[in-house]
């Protein structure tokens, strides 16, 4: 049975444009993966879960990687209590931009809010297809992207998909489930 008490965690997803931030969340909120590519300015979405008997409403912010928002995205990261710094497993430069804008970024900001590093696409990185079609796609293997979590220190890595859903779940109750071993009693909801 859930507590009658329920915590509210404000999570953002950063990450360079077209890596499946916003399919990410999508697909966590209505198990539903979007077919049409619109590029995000800013977006909110909402999602309750239980993690170990407790309420959790999931404040899920979504923030535009292009250049052209580098200034405003930030103002997003106020009160942020993680961050989901994605990157795509079939982009090298998603990957390299972690370490060369992603984290700087976010250690300027918002430093000492925990990071949880994923890695998506995951249904395209085995994909012949999808691999022959992009000659340019050079895929990013688990243990890559475990190392980066290492270097930048994040608190997890985790890879999904959100066209198979593989990993959602997992996604959300281990962000959350570290959170709440860490909040601040100010982050509690009656």
């Amino acid at each position: 049975m859930a507590s009658s008490a329920s915590r509210f965690i404000k999570c953002v997803t950063v990450g360079d444009g077209a890596v499946g931030k916003t399919c990410m969340l999508i697909c966590y909120t209505s198990n539903k993966f979007p077919t049409d590519y619109i590029p995000t300015v800013f977006d909110n979405f909402s999602a309750n879960v239980v993690v170990d008997g407790t309420t959790v409403n999931l404040g899920l912010w979504d923030t535009a990687g292009q250049e052209d928002y580098n200034r405003l995205r930030p103002l997003s990261y106020r009160g942020a209590d993680v961050f989901v710094l994605a990157f795509s497993l079939v982009s090298r430069a998603s990957y390299e931009n972690v370490m060369k804008k992603w984290l700087p970024e976010l250690q300027h900001y918002a430093p000492g809010v925990p990071i949880v590093l994923a890695g998506t696409k995951l249904d395209l990185r085995e994909d012949k297809h999808y691999l022959l079609d992009h000659p340019g796609a050079v895929p990013v293997t688990t243990a890559q992207g475990e190392e980066l979590r290492k270097h930048i220190g994040a608190t997890c890595y985790i890879e999904c998909s959100s066209k198979t859903q593989q990993l959602q779940p997992c996604h959300a109750h281990k962000e959350t489930r570290m959170l709440l071993s860490d909040r601040r009693p100010s982050s509690t909801i009656t």
